[in-house]
């Protein structure tokens, strides 16, 4: 069972004096503070919600925050794993700005000021329910979590399986606003844990859903086992939705929502083979919802490109403060008062850069597998730094940068007699990928190699290159490695040494030891 109190979100919470020194200070002239209330899923891709047109997965509750407000298509995690991703949410810096905060499983730095601090330093009430920033550690950075009411069971609404957590976000969240002070505007995080694995097999087809509705990528093998994982998974994202429908109720019953904020998306893909923690589109093609009462228009559908990292200098905008000078992200609040109901309202949001680095164990020395990349409405290309590493982890110590699943272990089963699969999810990756994304949106075709596409690559490169710098990325600047250098702090059971460089088959991945090392694991 996934652990219920993430210890490491005590980052979302803290509150230090270092905090107050960084403090946003309110803007002249500023309106009556909203309420900030984000709703962040945990492994849901975008195309996954009824919104976007889904026909297995029904998510009415997401689907309304975009039609009361704005529904975005462009919204992308500048790298699709949890910790990094949420990190990026919380300072409004890009992964690679956040030192030990840019791998998995590191140790989140200090210094850098987190949204939910500075709102509270300027007033707000804080709080969150379920999974916030992890897994990591932040608690060597003297944080304190903040009250945010009592997690526990919710005995009157069971989840459907065995696999959805027993928290009751919403039974949380209305104990947060009972003892919020009445003068306060409140900042709430929903986090959700699912759909997180682990899943109850065949969930998701006992709840009544349909194999045959299921469209299965085309990375991934098209058989009852992935279209039945698939259906297990959207299950769970249903489960995510109906509390985020109850929040809303809740909200509605205390005359609040119309003055909240409310902002609905995910932290990366879904956990199947080629996509969380790698750099294709279904893995950084995030859902995006945003709901603000009469404060913004409402029934538009924007194709404004939006990065994680515009949350925090959002919130703060819409708070009435000045956006800490640490954050490099940019407000959207422009977007979200403009008048123009589709297409972009603003034309300079047209690409995104994104990247990764440890985002897992099981290589030689527990190294990373870095990649910068570059997302555009045509093309999106990555840079591989290192091609001679394993991109999905080693095959010995069991592709531990893929999550173990009935999807993964048949596509492992399957390696000599369709090899397609396998190549796609755990193959070797040369030093460039480029994409044309109206023929291939899955990113499944590389054209890098490609002459006919050269002067995109180089020019996609170049612009990659030029954003990084101004960005001091060190993996750009030749000092990369330090990524690899930093702490890890999580689970490791399947580490490189701890398999003894490589003792195991890939068929038989590593699993955790002992009851919180498995919590970690599972994070």
């Amino acid at each position: 069972m996934r652990s219920h109190v993430t210890l490491a979100f005590v980052a979302l919470l803290a509150v230090t004096a270092s905090a107050q020194e960084g403090a946003g200070t309110p803007r002249a002239g500023a309106a009556k503070r909203p309420n900030i209330l984000f709703c962040i899923a945990d492994d849901a891709s975008g195309m996954h919600f009824s919104a976007y047109g889904c026909k297995f997965c029904n998510t009415p509750n997401f689907d309304r925050v975009g039609r009361e407000g704005i529904l975005f298509k462009n919204c992308f995690t500048p790298t699709p794993k949890c910790s990094p991703s949420r990190a990026a949410i919380l300072t409004g810096r890009n992964p690679w700005q956040n030192e030990e905060a840019c791998d998995h499983n590191g140790v989140f730095p200090a210094k850098f000021k987190v949204y939910p601090d500075l709102l509270e330093a300027a007033g707000y009430y804080v709080g969150f329910t379920g999974k916030g920033w992890g897994p990591g550690d932040f608690a060597s950075g003297g944080f304190k979590r903040n009250p945010a009411g009592p997690q526990f069971s919710d005995l009157k609404n069971k989840p459907p399986t065995s696999g959805i957590s027993p928290i009751d976000y919403t039974g949380n969240f209305a104990a947060f606003l009972d003892k919020k002070p009445k003068d306060k505007p409140f900042c709430f995080w929903y986090g959700g844990h699912e759909p997180h694995r682990k899943y109850e097999p065949g969930s998701g087809v006992r709840a009544g859903k349909k194999l045959e509705d299921v469209t299965v990528p085309p990375y991934l093998p098209d058989t009852d086992v992935v279209r039945s994982d698939i259906l297990d998974y959207a299950l769970e994202i249903e489960w995510f939705d109906t509390h985020l429908g109850r929040i809303l109720k809740k909200l509605e019953q205390t005359g609040e929502l119309d003055n909240t904020l409310v902002v609905v998306t995910s932290d990366n893909g879904m956990p199947f083979p080629r996509d969380k923690g790698h750099i294709y589109e279904d893995a950084f093609h995030m859902p995006l919802a945003v709901r603000w009462g009469n404060a913004i228009k409402g029934g538009r559908v924007l194709d404004d490109f939006v990065s994680f990292v515009d949350y925090a200098p959002t919130f703060l905008e819409a708070a009435g403060l000045q956006v800490h000078p640490q954050m490099t992200g940019h407000s959207l609040m422009n977007v979200l008062k403009s008048d123009v109901s589709s297409g972009q309202a603003d034309p300079s949001r047209n690409h995104v850069v994104l990247g990764r680095e440890r985002t897992d164990i099981g290589r030689p020395g527990d190294v990373g597998f870095p990649v910068r990349a570059i997302r555009t409405k045509d093309f999106m290309y990555a840079h591989n730094f290192k091609p001679d590493r394993w991109p999905s982890g080693n095959p010995e110590t069991g592709y531990k940068d893929v999550d173990d699943s009935p999807t993964k272990r048949l596509v492992i089963e399957l390696k000599d007699k369709e090899p397609r699969w396998w190549q796609l999810a755990f193959g070797m990756r040369g030093p460039e990928e480029l994409y044309d994304l109206h023929k291939d949106p899955a990113c499944v075709i590389n054209l890098a190699d490609d002459t006919n596409f050269k002067s995109v690559k180089e020019k996609l490169w170049n612009q990659l290159q030029n954003t990084l710098k101004q960005q001091q990325d060190p993996r750009i600047l030749g000092n990369g490695d330090v990524f690899d250098q930093y702490k890890y702090v999580g689970n490791s059971a399947g580490s490189w040494e701890n398999t003894a460089g490589g003792k195991k088959t890939d068929a038989a991945p590593t699993k955790g030891k002992g009851k919180k090392k498995k919590r970690q694991q599972e994070e």
